[in-house]
């Protein structure tokens, strides 16, 4: 019990307060980012600033200082070394919902808790027709992913994946999807949230010289694929056995490669 990693929450670098959360809660506007800290660094954490500052620009009409979120970082983690998840909350206490086109300063809410284990079973993933509200922002209006997840369980699945009007692939409920064709990975380039986990693969894919090519893939082509995969900020490469009645077999090598691959991607120090 020494080592448990208290759980706790801030806001704009103070402990937060019920009466605090009580806009987050009522009115459920505005976006986030989950990543992983080692030893008070983060891959990608740059990734994941540009990804808070562009959101509260597009939904709030307001700066947000990148420094600032550094600060409110700093000091959730506190200089605890253990391995941690954090989540950054950015919403507005002096949003007015009835002005929705006028700018509000944005609150920057930080939760920590222990850092959080990848998946690593294969996953079946059931399809729906479906896309996200405004996929390119990582907002909190989670209720469509988390049903049509709930929807694929009681249909016997894991997880769901979404699929647009025409066909196209797009992400799953919390990843996004890409697929082996023997050479290397081919990404969907459906409407989707751009992901921090897949960005960095991207990245280290091509440091590797492993072909990465981003185009439409149609869910008619799926079977012609060697393997799939799931990846996000907490899992690198989550293997998928199954698409609706479409199985992929088990490719180790390939769970391997990517790994590598994201390994090459430096921590960036949160201080």
């Amino acid at each position: 019990m020494m080592n448990e990693v208290p759980y706790r929450i801030e806001l704009n670098g103070i402990a937060a307060r019920a009466e605090d959360l009580r806009t987050l809660v009522q009115t459920n506007y505005g976006h986030f980012t989950s990543m992983q800290v080692r030893d008070c660094r983060v891959r990608g954490l740059n990734l994941h600033l540009d990804r808070l500052v562009g959101a509260t620009h597009e939904l709030f009409g307001c700066g947000l200082d990148r420094e600032r979120v550094r600060d409110c970082l700093r000091h959730a983690i506190a200089a605890d070394a253990r391995p941690l998840s954090l989540r950054v909350n950015v919403f507005s206490r002096t949003l007015d919902r009835a002005q929705m086109a006028m700018p509000s300063a944005a609150d920057v809410l930080v939760i920590v808790g222990a850092a959080a284990m990848p998946t690593t079973a294969p996953l079946r993933l059931k399809s729906f027709r479906y896309q996200r509200d405004t996929p390119t922002i990582k907002h909190v209006g989670t209720f469509p992913l988390f049903h049509r997840r709930r929807l694929a369980q009681r249909a016997g699945f894991d997880d769901a994946l979404f699929v647009a009007a025409d066909g196209g692939i797009c992400e799953a409920s919390v990843w996004n999807i890409g697929f082996h064709d023997g050479r290397g990975v081919v990404w969907p380039d459906g409407p989707q949230l751009n992901g921090i986990g897949m960005r960095l693969l991207q990245a280290g894919l091509a440091r590797c010289g492993v072909p990465s090519v981003t185009r439409p893939v149609l869910m008619r082509e799926i079977a012609g694929f060697r393997a799939t995969f799931l990846t996000n900020s907490t899992t690198i490469a989550c293997p998928v056995s199954r698409i609706d009645n479409i199985e992929f077999p088990s490719d180790g090598a390939l769970t391997t490669m990517l790994e590598s691959c994201h390994e090459t991607n430096s921590w960036e120090t949160v201080g």
